[in-house]
This record gives structure tokens, C-alpha cells and sequence, in this order.
């Protein structure tokens, strides 16, 4: 049985975007085992994924603010460890920068990844023994699976599959609710805050209540002030991913910023408004089963009248 293992470490967007090539190399190596490192945080999610035999979890962001710490070292060296406790028949690094290949170079088996020409930081090729071409203007997702289909032998074809079920995932509720995906790490990609608080005016009118999602304590805040504005909105507890997974599988909408929980709600085929004002939807922009619209774009920030007319035409 072929032994794969992915790594794909981060972001959230990022590692949704290469479930699709998962979920494909297993539809074309059926009998292939398939392992994958991320980020500890992000491992809940990886876990629900059926093609999923192992998830290796990797911890750099905590461990890049303790690297002094004994107890840090000792993570990094269970970590090697765990990595290299089997024999790979295929390495694949989808994530192409010099972080994720030095993970790649530490794993047994044939390292792939892409060539300097294909990735923002072109030392990562160094660490690879087979590098594949992957043109960089293409979507995250086309680039996962163009790159996984040339390390396994294949051609990609058909639609996109996260190989995600909405119906097993969802949190069941005796009323419907929207969610309001205000929070990003980036603040050139945050939408204001009078801005939401005139959606949840607009949004108040059709009923249902509407969440507020939050991760740090700044984010708790702004939930916060805007369901003090808002009527029907409220701020539910901070959740881990995978119960952040169900609570968005069973939103009636999502309408949130670009971050990595609308390419979630994407995957999962909720209808879902994107806010785009600082990035290019044509490369890293959702895609899904279910209804999308895109509003706003890289320097470009929609209004709160763009966002109502395409959650109309959505639902």
C-alpha cells in the first residue's frame, strides 16, 4: 500500500484549499495511505477529512515565541520524530516555502515540491528531490492539485471536492441563524465596524438570529460592540475548529471578510457573501458547491449596499 504524507501546515485558508487534492489523489490511489502535517491548531479540521489516516501536528507559531524553553526543544524533537517514524513512498510539500521543505527534507521517502520559478521563497526547492513547474497565477486550489496530481502520476480533472459533509458536520438548531465573519490578522482586510452594524440592521428585518464569531480578545470586543447595535445578534463562546466547523456547516449564510473560515464555509457549500478589500479573489478567492458571491477585490472595499444586493441575489 503507497504511503503518502502532505504538508501543508498553514494558514486555515491555505489548508482548506488543499483538501481538494486530497480528497482527488485518494479518488485516484484508492489504496494509498495518506498522512499530513499542519499546524496544531488547525488539526481538528484535518481529522474530519475521510481520507485522512494520520495527522502529524506541528507547532512553529507557538514554538517561535518559546525557543529558549527546554520544553520547546523537547516538542521539536518528538515532532522529528513522529515524521520520521515511517517510510514515505512520496513526500509532498504543497506549501512551497523554506519552513515546510526543511519538514519535507526530514521525512523518509521521495521529497516533492515545487520548482524556485513556482514559489515565493525559491530556496524551498533546494530541499526537494523532484520539482514540478506549477504556473504561480493560477488558483491556490488548481496549484494543490496540479502539483499533487505530477508528484502521483495523474492528470487533474473534474470539480472541485473538499471531501467535506455539510449534514455529518453541522450543529443541529431549532432555529435558523446567519453568521457574521468579522475577525482577520489582517487589518488592511478587516470591513469597518459601522459597516457591519448597518448589515445587521439590514439583515434584522428577515429574522433568524445572526452570530459573531471571534478568536482573539480585540475581535471579542468588536463582536461585542456590534451585537450591542444589532437586535437580533449575539456573541457565542470561543469554539476550537472542529465545532467552529459545525456551527458554520449549519448557518442558513455566511458573510464574512477574507479569512480562513469563509473558505471553510465554501467548502462546506453554505451560501456564503465574500468581502474582499486588500487581496486578488482570482488566486486565493472561495470556491465551493454551494452559492458564492464576491464583493470588493485588492484595494477595492464594497459597500454595505454591494454586500445586501449580492446576499439578495444569493438567497
Amino acid at each position: 500500500m503507497p504511503d503518502i504524507l502532505f504538508i501543508k501546515t498553514s494558514s486555515l485558508g491555505d489548508v482548506i484549499h488543499h483538501m481538494p487534492a486530497l480528497t482527488e489523489a485518494r479518488r485516484q490511489r484508492p489504496q494509498a495511505r495518506f498522512s499530513w502535517v499542519v499546524e496544531e491548531a488547525f488539526a481538528p479540521l484535518v481529522r474530519v477529512h475521510p481520507a485522512v489516516a494520520a495527522v502529524i501536528p506541528i507547532a512553529s507559531r507557538r514554538w517561535r515565541g518559546a525557543l529558549a524553553a527546554p520544553s520547546t526543544w523537547r516538542e521539536i524533537t518528538g515532532f522529528a520524530r513522529a515524521v520520521r517514524a515511517r517510510c514515505y513512498d512520496e513526500v509532498i510539500d504543497t506549501q512551497g516555502l523554506l519552513r515546510s521543505a526543511v519538514v519535507a527534507r526530514l521525512a523518509h521517502g521521495r521529497r516533492h515540491g515545487y520548482d524556485a520559478s513556482s514559489i515565493r521563497e525559491p530556496a524551498a526547492a533546494w530541499f526537494y528531490d523532484i520539482k514540478h513547474r506549477v504556473p504561480r497565477g493560477l488558483h491556490a486550489i488548481t496549484r494543490n492539485r496540479m502539483l499533487t496530481g505530477l508528484a502521483l502520476g495523474y492528470v487533474p480533472d473534474g470539480s472541485t471536492d473538499f471531501g467535506l459533509s455539510r449534514h455529518e458536520i453541522q450543529t443541529m438548531s431549532a432555529a435558523p441563524y446567519g453568521i457574521l465573519l468579522h475577525a482577520t490578522a489582517r487589518a488592511e482586510k478587516e470591513w469597518p465596524e459601522a459597516a457591519w452594524i448597518a448589515l445587521g440592521h439590514v439583515l434584522t428585518a428577515r429574522g433568524g438570529s445572526l452570530l459573531l464569531p471571534w478568536g482573539t480578545e480585540a475581535e471579542h470586543a468588536r463582536s461585542k460592540r456590534i451585537a450591542a447595535e444589532v437586535a437580533n445578534a449575539r456573541v457565542p463562546e470561543r469554539q476550537p475548529l472542529d465545532r467552529m466547523a459545525a456551527l458554520i456547516a449549519g448557518a442558513s449564510f455566511v458573510i464574512g471578510v477574507d479569512t480562513g473560515l469563509i473558505h471553510l464555509a465554501a467548502a462546506l457549500g453554505v451560501p456564503l457573501v465574500a468581502i474582499f478589500t486588500a487581496s486578488e479573489p482570482g488566486l486565493t478567492g472561495p470556491m465551493g458547491s454551494g452559492p458564492i458571491a464576491v464583493v470588493g477585490g485588492k484595494h477595492r472595499q464594497p459597500s454595505v449596499a454591494d454586500v445586501v444586493e449580492a446576499f439578495e441575489q444569493l438567497t
